[in-house]
């Protein structure tokens, strides 16, 4: 048994919601695409499940944050794909796939086939199984990856209301969860092996400023170690978790939050993989003609930098999917992709938006003891990269523009008096003239060409008038 589609996205997440909009958009014909996902609902909204999903008093709920509500887009709702002619394979899982013979099995023995493949299998939680340490299997350790994983995680917090809470890992799961813990009233414990929270994105003044402020929330934090195992009581659940270093902490529950790895397996030795996942070029295309990839799996160019990047966020997912399909619908007509790296975060009254690349000399400026601050990372004499706390939306939408500029910076001491307003200035300031942009050979030719063009523009404009009128008197003598 089998079923056939021109289309074809592997992947239920962010990606495969949004790309399904854009085939929408684009006209495809009412049959010709699949999704498949081994999720039993369609595509979501996933930065829902580490905030609005887990607040204790009018929590986010299918199917009110469905794709494509991110981006201030339609619901796609079950009755939106029915009526668009998508096919939802949901709750399936693909164990094989043949990328040579264009086909995909599933668990059940199924044969799918296509045309052309999306991959949007986006990224799985790393277990710590992996890194040696039991018990991911107790009833009150959770992760945070899908709606199942959110669903278990609520139910534990309702249960441990008041109780302790360890939290492993220091990054976007671990900071976004600790907050929802705290503002449902259990003590939570960070643990983490780094210096600071937030260590791949963060300096250490930025991260010391959100420490600081989640310890005004009653968080500890125990930084420089990590987990060596739990004790776990004889209903199997964990009572304490021991450190590294020898702490012993008191938990109810426990959170992972321990990093994510791309859901590549399918297309090992199939696909060329780089920087852990599928390599695209700048149309999203893998090293088949047929299969793209897109989102947290796909190793992509990122034009400003000249250089492969794969990106856990999505934002990345929602704009590398429309892109891929604007280039498999209409291929002559779409360019390259040409993405800004960007992240952001929202907890308690806190948010804070990152764009470009944070390698370089870093510049801080703003209030560090106030709610808005930020900074500049300079590389190579070039303005890379720009952060900021506590903005509005337009001056997050500066230092967005101001950072793809690339401007050169030639006196760091000047831009760190400037802040903010550096961004505001560079963004403001009129683009070059395509001229003056041409580099020329002669500079007495460029003296020369402009008077050619201003006579040039007189005679065709002379000669459009002349036109216009005649044909002006022909047309009101003949009606």
């Amino acid at each position: 048994m089998g079923r056939a589609f021109v289309y074809v996205i592997l992947g239920g997440g962010v990606a495969a919601g949004y790309a399904a909009l854009e085939f929408t958009k684009r006209g495809v014909p009412h049959g010709e695409l699949c999704i498949i996902s081994e999720e039993p609902v369609p595509p979501y909204e996933r930065p829902a499940l580490s905030k609005g999903f887990l607040l204790p008093e009018e929590p986010a709920r299918l199917p009110s944050f469905h794709t494509c509500v991110g981006a201030n887009e339609e619901r796609l709702t079950p009755k939106w794909y029915k009526e668009h002619g998508i096919e939802l394979v949901l709750g399936t899982q693909v164990k094989s796939a043949d990328i040579r013979r264009k086909t995909l099995i599933t668990a059940s023995g199924e044969t799918i086939s296509y045309k052309i493949l999306i991959i949007a299998t986006g990224a799985r939680a790393l277990k710590l199984e992996e890194f040696g340490v039991k018990g991911s299997d107790a009833e009150n350790v959770c992760y945070l990856r899908n709606l199942s994983d959110a669903t278990t995680l609520v139910g534990l917090m309702k249960s441990c209301s008041g109780g302790n809470a360890v939290v492993i890992g220091g990054g976007y799961i671990g900071m976004e969860c600790a907050a929802s813990l705290v503002i449902n009233k259990i003590s939570v414990t960070m643990v983490f092996p780094e210096a600071h929270c937030m260590a791949r994105l963060f300096t250490p003044k930025i991260a010391n400023y959100y420490e600081e402020y989640y310890k005004s929330k009653g968080v500890n934090f125990v930084k420089g170690t990590v987990l060596s195992s739990f004790e776990i009581d004889t209903d199997g659940k964990v009572t304490a978790v021991i450190l590294k270093d020898g702490t012993h902490l008191p938990a109810d529950m426990v959170v992972v939050g321990i990093g994510i790895r791309p859901n590549t397996s399918l297309f090992e030795g199939q696909l060329t993989l780089e920087k852990g996942g599928i390599k695209v070029n700048g149309k999203l295309q893998s090293s088949n003609s047929s299969v793209y990839a897109v989102g947290d799996v796909a190793a992509f160019p990122v034009k400003l930098f000249g250089e492969i990047r794969r990106l856990e966020h999505v934002d990345s997912a929602r704009k590398s999917a429309r892109h891929a399909v604007a280039v498999i619908m209409e291929p002559v007509k779409a360019g390259e992709y040409d993405y800004l790296p960007f992240f952001y975060s929202r907890v308690f009254a806190l948010s804070w938006q990152f764009y470009g690349d944070n390698a370089g000399e870093v510049i801080h400026f703003g209030d560090f003891s106030g709610s808005t601050f930020g900074a500049y990372w300079v590389h190579k004499g070039h303005l890379v990269g720009s952060f900021l706390e506590g903005g509005t939306k337009e001056e997050y939408e500066t230092i967005a523009k101001a950072t793809r500029l690339k401007p050169a910076i030639e006196d760091i001491a000047e831009l760190e008096r400037r802040g903010l307003g550096f961004a505001l200035a560079i963004s403001q300031k009129p683009p070059e003239s395509t001229v003056a942009a041409i580099p020329q050979p002669d500079f007495a030719l460029q003296k020369t060409i402009y008077p050619w063009h201003a006579t040039a523009g007189v005679l065709v404009a002379a000669s459009v008038a002349a036109f216009a009128y005649w044909y002006g008197r022909r047309r009101h003598k003949r009606w």
